[in-house]
């Protein structure tokens, strides 16, 4: 319990050794948002993490804590290595489907094992009234997981790229009991409807997992962004952030820069980036390409957004999961283009003045928005842009997980 007798916000990341990004930053605006807040971060934490969980005051706990955690780590590692195996032996398509896929379900396995370590860890840091959160968990396994970590949670699933097979199927019916001990928060409505259809057991409830901390870009950050990569400030500039992930269409972008007919600064940064696309875009007549390959600090990436006169987010049609770019866009004061690959996403930001649309796949439709936002630049998104998008404040989103984490450990969540 903390000073005040408030309950303890126990934040859960499997994956805050990663660098920047999405979920580092609700991650870090949480802790901010709340004193006291415990952090587990079973597979380490990256340095720039680090330092900003130690300034918000945050408790962190690395590695595995009781001899059953750390056995569960153990057995993760070694999973997930014989799933890096897998995944290299079984790639042919010369291999049964059920063989292929086997790799993916020792990995959802994995990140079980990685979970109820890091649940139980946490279970014995706080003692008293606790508020238990797994920012980034797998999409199955989900009483498992609260069974073999002893300890009722909330899970935010982002997406669901991997389905349990049969022999994870008999293994999450072992654990159905414990499935009352969960409460999954998706991000999106598409999400949702996902995981519903997949365990209509389970008590799903949509949630954007996004928060708003209120640091909107400065002029500062503007103009260094232009200084930072030797831009002029009359110039236009798009940045494309993040890696290039199959759920992006990096292949309409391709095709569009070719048909700019006005000139155009692109910024990309990420990893893992395409080699052979980013010397094809530094020769287009129209392009002036400028490169910052890797993960970024947060501090980086505000010069790249400050830099730029829009971000462009481009994903293939149907795909629903939450975008961390758009939210970026949003909070932190910055024009957007974006395909309308999702339909409740378009429907949020379909009138607003900051945002500029294009039918998902189709390139002459991103290189006419492209070529007009030279011709007339976007405003910046307003203040109450991230409350358009659903997005609550850090304090508001702790508040929202202790109270829901009091129900479900009252028994007053039954879906």
């Amino acid at each position: 319990m903390s000073d005040n007798g408030e309950e303890v916000l126990v934040l859960v990341e499997p994956y805050a050794f990663r660098r920047g990004g999405h979920h580092q930053h609700a991650l870090l605006a949480l802790a901010q948002a709340r004193g006291g807040t415990v952090v587990i971060a079973p597979n380490g934490v990256a340095r720039d993490t680090l330092n900003a969980l130690h300034q918000a005051g945050a408790r962190l706990v690395t590695g595995a804590a009781g001899l059953p955690a750390r056995a569960f780590l153990w057995a993760a590692g070694f999973l997930a290595h014989l799933s890096w195996v897998g995944q290299r032996l079984f790639r042919s398509r010369w291999w049964p489907r059920a063989v292929r896929r086997s790799p993916h379900q020792v990995t959802l396995l994995a990140r079980c094992l990685v979970e109820a370590a890091a649940l139980r860890t946490g279970g014995r840091q706080v003692s008293g009234p606790r508020a238990v959160v797994v920012l980034t968990a797998s999409e199955g396994l989900h009483g498992v997981a609260a069974l073999l970590g002893g300890v009722s949670h909330l899970r935010f699933v982002h997406e669901t790229s991997t389905t349990e097979g049969t022999c994870l199927r008999m293994l999450a019916r072992l654990a159905r009991r414990a499935e009352r001990r969960v409460f999954v928060l998706c991000p999106t409505p598409a999400v949702h409807d996902q995981m519903v259809s997949l365990f209509p057991r389970v008590v799903c409830r949509v949630r954007v997992f996004a928060v708003d901390d209120g640091r909107r870009l400065t002029e500062h950050e503007h103009d260094g962004g232009r200084l930072a990569f030797d831009i002029p400030g009359s110039e236009t500039v798009v940045c494309l952030v993040g890696g290039w992930w199959p759920h992006k269409d990096i292949a309409v972008v391709d095709q569009a820069l070719g048909l700019l007919t006005e000139p155009l600064h692109v910024i990309v940064t990420g990893h893992p980036l395409d080699e052979d696309v980013l010397a094809r875009w530094a020769d287009l007549k129209q392009v002036r390409l400028h490169v910052e390959p890797g993960p970024l600090s947060e501090a980086v990436l505000r010069l790249v957004y400050g830099a730029s006169d829009a971000t462009l987010v481009a994903r293939h049609a149907g795909v629903g999961k939450e975008s961390g770019l758009v939210m970026d866009a949003a909070q932190w004061g910055v024009p957007l283009i974006v395909s309308d690959h999702d339909p409740h996403l378009t429907a949020r930001l379909g009138d607003a003045p900051w945002v500029r649309l294009f039918t998902a796949g189709d390139p002459r439709a991103l290189a006419a928005v492209l070529d007009d936002l030279v011709r007339l630049p976007l405003p910046p998104p307003g203040h109450r842009a991230p409350a358009r998008l659903g997005m609550p404040t850090a304090a508001e989103q702790a508040d929202f997980l202790i109270d829901t984490a009091a129900r479900l450990t009252a028994g007053k969540e039954d879906g």
